[in-house]
């Protein structure tokens, strides 16, 4: 009988259900003077001392200490996350303090990349030359070489794999204009090659815009889970259908709920055809940008499929995703299993002044991704919903922009930056060969090249499949055979539109050893219009 309720005991406490436990403890010393010997008779087993259950840290102090509700986020048992507020901060909140957000003039939104646009402001509306070559310890180059009259300066752009640099130079301080390859080695001494070829293709400035700004994008998308009292797990809370009346007052404040047939803005991947992805969405236009919500409830339910892939397959896929709560359920941060999310956003309804609604703010995000703005009053508690849809949309996008920085990310970015650059140069090569009349290069076909690139704007990860096509279809172009992975029978997809003719299923796990074919099997089948 005792080892029976040794098993019941220990199984009870690995569990997250806190609450119970919680009461329970806070009850003890009021127990019966049997319960009490009976405990004294336990507590002289050394086995039982080896499975004592206690709080695990550090939930432990921290539940204990903090008055009235539970916080919106609990850490990993593993770690790996980074939460605001953190949990010490939590003692004192009280939807009856003055402060409630700050001055919506301070809510600034990141840039992804800030000299993207440089070629295009500098470069395209003036007389300028672009240069190609291959370095041999540096790979491709792409120089262009602007002479801004007006102001006496050079201006020149170097794209490497790594990252593009810009110079601005006086030409007071050259006796002549200096060739190609000084101007390359002024911005980067590790350049090594020993000459450029000119490009004399009438369409290169399109292509080399594309690859600038393959980064930039006006179109955001992000995933929105309901999240009801007592779910703690993956499974319930992609499992939730109905729609409170505080959810979809929530959902107004981010945007409008479209019907998705026939919808003509940003898609984020959603089917806006045959309703395979549910017949409703929610969407905004956000100082000059646009914004889908993969809402959980919206997308399509299956039954009998308890981890509800049809939802995850695009949730999974997000990289930010809301998390509105109701009820005093913490949120886990590792709870929805995914190699892209990154980042959640966790907003509590609760009660305000004046029995007017109020809503509580927590972020978390992985350990690897830099903090980002805007700051969260203090307390991170919002009366104002035109105030808080700023501030949540605000921090959305700046979350996103910031995850782009963590490790698994940045590794992904400049796989896809190599594999564009490559084939921006390949093509630019070419094409300037042709325009030289080169007999054998003459006949050579039309190829979309890199200008599919900038076409669905629908950020790197999608630009990353793209990448791979591009460079394959290059590598074709120029007469080099493409390796296919399996057998040599196996037959390429035919794709049209930038856009597989079948999709692949939902993404289970992305892994950073994957080759280019692998990846772009497990892609997300996220491609924008």
């Amino acid at each position: 009988m005792r080892r029976d309720l040794n098993l019941q005991r220990t199984t009870y406490w690995t569990s997250w259900t806190l609450l119970p436990v919680r009461a329970s403890l806070l009850s003890l010393p009021a127990a019966t003077r049997g319960t009490q010997s009976c405990l004294k008779s336990l507590k002289s087993c050394s086995r039982i001392d080896e499975q004592r259950c206690e709080f695990p840290l550090p939930l432990k102090s921290q539940l204990l200490t903090i008055g009235g509700d539970l916080p919106l986020i609990l850490p990993s048992k593993l770690g790996g996350y980074w939460i605001n507020p953190p949990l010490e901060r939590l003692v004192d909140v009280s939807p009856t303090l003055s402060h409630y957000g700050l001055d919506p003039e301070s809510y600034d939104i990141m840039e992804r990349d800030r000299e993207a646009k440089i070629y295009h402001e500098f470069f395209r509306l003036r007389y300028h030359h672009s240069f190609t070559a291959v370095d041999p310890s540096l790979g491709p180059l792409v120089l262009s070489v602007c002479l801004e009259e007006e102001e006496n300066k050079l201006r020149v752009i170097l794209r490497m794999k790594e990252c593009s640099l810009h110079g601005v130079f006086s030409v007071s301080l050259f006796p002549n204009i200096p060739s190609a390859v000084e101007l390359a080695k002024m911005l980067c001494d590790r350049v090594t090659v020993s000459k450029f070829e000119v490009v004399s293709y009438l369409k290169a400035p399109e292509l080399i815009t594309a690859f600038d700004e393959h980064r930039v994008s006006p179109n955001f998308k992000f995933g929105v889970l309901y999240q009801k009292d007592g779910q703690f797990t993956e499974e319930d809370i992609l499992s939730n259908n109905e729609e409170s009346e505080g959810f979809i007052e929530f959902l107004s404040i981010l945007g409008e709920t479209i019907q998705l047939q026939g919808f003509t803005g940003f898609r984020g991947g959603l089917d806006v055809c045959h309703g395979q992805t549910g017949s409703e969405a929610v969407f905004t236009s956000f100082h000059g940008r646009e914004i889908i919500f993969h809402v959980a409830t919206k997308l399509p339910f299956t039954e009998g499929d308890p981890q509800q892939l049809q939802r995850k397959r695009h949730i999974g896929n997000d990289i930010v995703a809301l998390v509105y709560q109701e009820g005093q359920t913490p949120f886990l941060c590792d709870v929805i299993k995914s190699h892209f999310l990154h980042c959640f956003l966790v907003v509590r309804r609760i009660q305000g002044e004046e029995e007017t609604g109020a809503y509580q703010v927590s972020v978390t995000a992985r350990e690897d991704v830099p903090p980002f703005g805007p700051v969260l009053p203090d307390p991170p508690i919002f009366t104002d919903c035109s105030l808080l849809r700023e501030f949540l949309l605000t921090k959305l996008i700046n979350a996103e922009i910031s995850c782009y920085k963590a490790q698994r990310f940045s590794r992904l970015e400049l796989r896809t930056r190599s594999s564009l650059l490559e084939s921006l140069q390949a093509e630019l090569s070419t094409r300037s060969q042709c325009m030289m009349g080169d007999p054998l290069l003459s006949a050579l076909p039309s190829s979309e090249g890199v200008r599919g690139v900038s076409e669905g704007s629908g950020g790197f990860i999608e630009n990353f499949k793209r990448a791979i096509r591009v460079r394959s279809h290059s590598f074709e172009t120029l007469g080099v055979p493409r390796k296919i992975g399996g057998s040599a029978s196996q037959k390429p997809k035919t794709e049209k539109d930038g856009e597989s003719e079948k999709s692949p299923g939902p993404l289970p796990a992305l892994s950073d050893s994957l080759g280019p074919a692998e990846l772009k099997d497990q892609a997300s089948p996220q491609e924008e219009t």
